[in-house]
């Protein structure tokens, strides 16, 4: 389980070394300290998950995220907490971003919406759904800012909901999303052995990546993905596209980059990449402050 305090403190050295890039990662940084101060007993009554690795394989086999059937009710008190504050600074980002995020204050006060809202299935359907899309369907929220109210206000829940069941799901897991949530794959890590894995921000989770898989659209095929921005990127780091869906995911080697910080921190630390990436006309399924700007 992420210890946030320690991710606190290596995002506050990572942001400080940016220079002027590290304005704009101060965006982050309010979101990450929420996480901190994340109540160690917030899920009472409610307790992590503890089914057994023979429960996780059965719903894993079937391609069923463990999320899907344990469909937990998560406390909506302190998610309100995290999300309450981004809510605000979202809301400058325009005026249809504006118009949306009234709307889904108005119904999360009345009680109308709650966290199983933000889940990438909008509720507990199919798994290929795009974050909280009951929420963007009915109160008019785009998909990328759902996509930070999800990622700002479940991590510290789910990552708690799923400390007891961090199993392996090798060789169990044939889908692309995260096996935990159903999130989409957010960042790439390749190991000093040279395995591949994808990291889930939305819930914490790291899985191993099918070979030759795209992690969005799940094709499969040797050449589906693409290298992008070669000349751009600083050595061990890589970013990757899908020929087909023209989804991308940003990645570390760490065979090249040894001292390389945790996913979540690379990831964040470089929306640079996601902007040349998106005016080559790829996608992000996870937010980035990209999103933000475009």
């Amino acid at each position: 389980m992420t210890d946030f305090g320690a991710l606190r403190a290596e995002w506050a050295v990572r942001a400080a070394r940016q220079g002027d890039l590290g304005t704009a990662l101060g965006f982050w940084t309010p979101i990450i300290d929420g996480w901190a101060r994340w109540p160690a007993d917030a899920l009472s009554p409610l307790g992590p998950l503890s089914w057994s690795p023979a429960d996780c394989a059965d719903r894993w086999k079937r391609g069923v995220p463990l999320v899907v059937e344990a469909k937990p009710e998560l406390p909506r008190d302190p998610i309100e907490e995290l999300i309450g504050p981004l809510i605000e600074r979202l809301a400058v980002a325009g005026p249809d971003e504006m118009a949306g995020l009234r709307r889904f204050a108005e119904a999360w006060d009345a009680g109308a919406l709650g966290p199983i809202d933000l889940f990438p299935t909008g509720g507990w359907g199919a798994l290929s759904g795009p974050f909280a899309a009951g929420v963007q369907e009915r109160l008019g929220v785009p998909a990328s800012i759902a996509a930070f109210l999800a990622h700002a206000g479940l991590r510290p829940a789910l990552e708690t909901y799923f400390s007891l069941v961090r199993f392996a799901p090798d060789g169990v897991w044939p889908s692309a999303p995260c096996p935990w949530c159903g999130g989409p794959a957010a960042y790439a890590e390749v190991a000093a052995d040279g395995r591949r894995r994808h990291a889930c921000h939305l819930c914490g989770g790291a899985w191993p990546a099918a070979p030759g898989c795209c992690p969005f659209c799940e094709r499969r095929q040797p050449d589906v993905l693409v290298p992008l921005l070669a000349d751009e990127v600083d050595a061990g780091h890589f970013v990757e596209g899908c020929r087909h869906c023209h989804g991308y995911l940003k990645g570390i080697d760490r065979r090249g980059r040894a001292t390389a910080g945790s996913a979540l921190v690379e990831d964040w630390g470089s929306p640079q990449l996601d902007l040349r990436a998106a005016e080559q006309g790829y996608r992000r399924a996870t937010p980035s402050l990209a999103h933000l700007v475009q």
